[in-house]
C-alpha cells in the first residue's frame, strides 16, 4: 500500500538524492551530491499535512514516544529496492523530520574505493577496529561492506547493535544477528553486553557514545571478540583521545593501556564532492596498530601518531591529507574542497585560486566562507 509520503520518496530517488527534509512551514528539501534545494513546484508543509504524513509510516506506540519525547528513530521500507533511516524531530515552528536513503543492495569494498589493506580488519579473530567521521561520512555503509565480506568469506557469528537496523544481512558463510535498540534490547550497552552470552565472533556496535558502551567494548575485545564501532572523529590521533577522555582521569591510565592492547586499528572517512563527475568519494585516513601505535597510547603521546601513520605506508596505513592530496591531483576532487576537508590547511591553500589566497591573510575564515559557496 502506497503512503502519502512514498511520492517524496519516489522523487528522492529518481534524481540520486541522499535525504530528504521534510519541515512544518517549509517547502521539502532534498539533498543531491551533498547539496540540499527545495523540489520544484512544491508546496510549503503544513503542520496537518505533515504529521499525517509521518504519523501514516510509524507504530502508534513509536508516535506516542515522538510527541512526548520530540525524538525517534526507526527505519521504514517503501518497497525492495528503498529503504530509509528515519529521524523524527520537533522544531520551532513544529513537525520536522529527516530521511536518508539506505542502499538495499551492500556494496562491496572495492566499489566504494575503500583501501585494500581494510580487508585485513575483517581476517582479525580479535580486538577493536574503529570506523570515524563526522555524520554523513558514509561510517555505515562502509562498515556494512566490511560485515558483508566477512559474511562471505568466513564462518562466524556476526551480532550487530544498530539504533536503526540500516542495512540487512542475509546469512551466506556467516550467521549474522540485527538488534536494533530500543526495539530489541534497550541500549547499545545493554545489547553489547548480551552479545557476551551470545556466542557471538564479532559484534558491530552502531555507535559508542557513552562510557559504559566504550568500556564493554573495550573488554569485549580484550576478553576474545573482535569488536567493530563508530565514532564522530575526523582521524586517528583524535578517536584515540576521544576514547580515553571519555573516562574520568584516575581511569585514563588503565583505559590507555587496555586500548593499547585491543586496538586494531582505525580508519577515519570523509566525503569530499567531485569535481570530475557528478557525486562524491570516500577519503580514508588509515592506522593499523603495531608496537609503535601501542607503545604511543601507553605513553598518551598521541601526538606522535602522525609519524606512525605517515612511516607506515608499507603496512598500509595513510595520512587523511595524503588521501586529499592524491585525489586533488588525480582531478578527481577541487582545490577548494581540498582546502575545505583537509587538516593541515596550509599545504592547500597555495591551489586556491589567488583572490582566495589573498582572504587568508587574517586567518583564513574567509576562504572557508568562499569555498563553502563556490
Amino acid at each position: 500500500m502506497d503512503h502519502q509520503i512514498d511520492r517524496y520518496f519516489k522523487h528522492l530517488v529518481e534524481n540520486g538524492g541522499s535525504d530528504l527534509h521534510l519541515s512544518q512551514g517549509q517547502p521539502p528539501k532534498l539533498r543531491i551530491h551533498g547539496s540540499i534545494s527545495p523540489i520544484e513546484n512544491e508546496p510549503v508543509l503544513s503542520g496537518d499535512a505533515l504529521g499525517s504524513m509521518m504519523r501514516e509510516i510509524t507504530t502508534e506506540k513509536a508516535w506516542e514516544r515522538y510527541e512526548s519525547c520530540g525524538d525517534l528513530d526507526f527505519a521504514y521500507e517503501m518497497d525492495e529496492e528503498s529503504r530509509f533511516r528515519c529521524n523524527y524531530l520537533k522544531q520551532s515552528h513544529g513537525y520536522a523530520c529527516v530521511f536518508r536513503l539506505i542502499p538495499t543492495k551492500i556494496s562491496s569494498l572495492e566499489q566504494l574505493g575503500i583501501p585494500e589493506v581494510v580487508k585485513q580488519f575483517g581476517h582479525i579473530r580479535s580486538g577493536l577496529v574503529l570506523v570515524t567521521g563526522p555524520t554523513g561520512s558514509g561510517k555505515s555503509t562502509t562498515l556494512a561492506a566490511l560485515i558483508d565480506y566477512i559474511n562471505i568469506n568466513f564462518s562466524r557469528h556476526i551480532v550487530t547493535v544498530e539504533e536503526p537496523i540500516e542495512f540487512v544481512h542475509g546469512n551466506k558463510q556467516s550467521i549474522i544477528t540485527q538488534r536494533e535498540v530500543p526495539i530489541q534490547t534497550p541500549t547499545f550497552a545493554d545489547g553489547l553486553r548480551a552479545a557476551l552470552r551470545e556466542d557471538a565472533d564479532i559484534v558491530l556496535v552502531g555507535e559508542m557514545r557513552d562510557l559504559e558502551t566504550i568500556s564493554l567494548a573495550l573488554t569485549a575485545a580484550e576478553t576474545g571478540l573482535l569488536v567493530f564501532g563508530t565514532l564522530h572523529t575526523n582521524n586517528a590521533r583524535k578517536t584515540v583521545d576521544r576514547l580515553i577522555d571519555v573516562f574520568p582521569a584516575d581511569q585514563q591510565s588503565q583505559i590507555r593501556t587496555m586500548l593499547a592492547a585491543s586496538l586494531r586499528g582505525v580508519v577515519a572517512q570523509l566525503l569530499c564532492k567531485r569535481a570530475d563527475k557528478p557525486g562524491r568519494v570516500a577519503v580514508n585516513e588509515i592506522m593499523v596498530s603495531n608496537s609503535a601505535v601501542a607503545a604511543i597510547i601507553r605513553e598518551g603521546a598521541t601526538q606522535k601518531l602522525y609519524d606512525v601513520i605517515i612511516g607506515g605506508k608499507g603496512e598500509g596505513m595513510q595520512f587523511m591529507d595524503e588521501a586529499i592530496w592524491g585525489n586533488l591531483k588525480d582531478g578527481v576532487i577541487n582545490p577548494f574542497e581540498a582546502y575545505m576537508k583537509a587538516i593541515d590547511k596550509k599545504r592547500f591553500k597555495a591551489y586556491l585560486p589567488e583572490d582566495l589566497q589573498e582572504l587568508g591573510h587574517s586567518g583564513g575564515g574567509e576562504i572557508e566562507n568562499a569555498a563553502a559557496n563556490a
